[in-house]
């Protein structure tokens, strides 16, 4: 039943139905993360990257009470250019899709979604997490809590570093999500290699982080799991450079009465300008680090 509100592009529905590893991509960095045109160019970049790394991209949007697994060329030249796009999770997934209106998928709805399509793996930037000041506002994503429900590995340069790290990373072990690095014991920090905080767990090997995604369902647990892939050496922004920034576009959204879903985009566009364009040189970066890592654990499930 859940076929019949699914839209795949031949491309990914072939992959699936020969076994082929697939990995799933948002859509809200297409629609709230970069400018047009950057928006489209990085998005065809990052599926070429997947495609080159061994894998069939599935990029994830909402389109006339479709879920799109996987863009023709056209959903994503006209997804890229839309206005008044929904920025989507799990709450408003469900009325999007019911009254026809165009959607982005968040980590958590592209979870949601992909998970109904049978893909394991997805490549992200950096997850949602637990605001600064949450003790006051209790604003925390969603993602989180998709993490531990639903059982997808996703794959993102640590939370975004406009978070409160230590506390996403405490909410993630009380949900029981597993946490695991790539190549350092340090948990990443979106833009800077390091948050200074140490991950719980380190697996090197794409083909251990397939075998422990394997694990957990054999297991019964439920949800996913969060692979920390730091951004690639040559992109990163210090964090004694990133982080004053931060505080100064965190500082003007306070001062603005930004909150909510519109806190994110705004913080992204300040520090574009606040790095002089730096900030997304190194989200591209990333993007693409983490597209050919996901698609080396898409390949180990696929032969698993």
């Amino acid at each position: 039943m859940t076929k019949d509100f699914l839209t795949f592009t031949p491309a990914v529905a072939a992959a699936l139905a020969e076994a082929r590893p697939v990995v799933a991509l948002e859509s809200t960095i297409i629609t709230h993360g970069m400018p047009y045109p950057q928006n489209i160019e990085t998005a065809r970049a990052v599926e070429a990257e997947v495609r080159r790394a061994g894998a069939e991209p599935a990029t994830i949007a909402i389109m006339g009470g479709r879920i799109h697994i996987g863009l023709t060329d056209a959903d994503l030249d006209a997804l890229g250019q839309a206005r008044d796009v929904l920025k989507l999770s799990r709450a408003d997934l469900a009325t999007c899709l019911a009254s026809g209106r165009t959607g982005a998928t968040t980590v958590a709805a592209t979870m949601i979604c992909a998970h109904l399509a049978g893909i394991e793996v997805f490549a992200t930037g950096g997850i949602g997490g637990v605001h600064r000041g949450a003790e006051t506002s209790f604003d925390i994503s969603a993602d989180l809590r998709e993490l531990s429900e639903t059982p997808v590995t996703v794959v993102a340069a640590g939370a975004k570093a406009i978070l409160d790290l230590p506390k996403t990373l405490e909410v993630l072990e009380t949900l029981g999500v597993p946490v695991i690095a790539v190549g350092q014991d340090d948990f990443p920090a979106f833009w800077s290699r390091s948050s200074g905080l140490a991950a719980p767990i380190r697996l090197d090997d794409p083909a251990r982080i397939a075998a422990a995604h394997r694990m957990r369902r054999a297991l019964g647990l439920p949800g996913g799991q969060l692979v920390a892939n730091p951004i690639p050496e040559a992109a990163e922004i210090p964090r004694e450079v990133i982080v004053p920034h931060i505080e100064a576009a965190l500082a003007e959204a306070a001062r603005a009465g930004i909150a909510a879903k519109e806190v994110t985009p705004f913080l992204l566009d300040r520090l574009f300008t606040l790095t002089g364009g730096r900030s997304l040189d190194a989200n591209i970066a990333l993007v693409l680090s983490n597209a050919r890592l996901a698609a080396g654990i898409a390949q180990a499930l696929s032969t698993a």
